[in-house]
């Protein structure tokens, strides 16, 4: 079913993957292999709290992987994204592509029933 109005589509978008937090996290994570947690931290400006809360999110729905290793004695946490979360972030932003080409389209069909005062 296609909406009448590209603004129909926001409706329709993944809140999980179109949250600014978990949007920003899974675009950077779709320029590299991995990166680690506060790297991470410092690209998204999320307190640490965030950050982990959000990770774990997207851990539990299957777009991230997390591994904890020591460097130097220091823990180290480095975060992935998996097959699945590359197609929903990928797929996410050709979304809002269409849905901004859509809405430079549209134009406002006037009501054919005027308004009752």
């Amino acid at each position: 079913m296609k909406p009448e109005q590209p603004f129909d589509g926001v409706a329709l978008l993944d809140r999980l993957v179109h949250d600014p937090a978990r949007l920003s996290l899974l675009t950077a994570l779709s320029a590299c292999r991995s990166a680690d947690f506060v790297y991470l931290q410092g690209l998204t400006g999320l307190s640490a709290g965030n950050l982990s809360a959000n990770i774990a999110k997207l851990r539990d729905a299957g777009f991230v992987t997390i591994e904890k290793t020591f460097t130097r004695s220091y823990p180290r946490t480095t975060v992935a994204l998996t097959k699945a979360g590359r197609e929903a972030v990928t797929g996410h932003w050709k979304k809002l592509d269409q849905l901004r080409r859509a809405a430079r389209q549209w134009r406002a069909v006037p009501d054919p029933k005027p308004a009752r005062g």
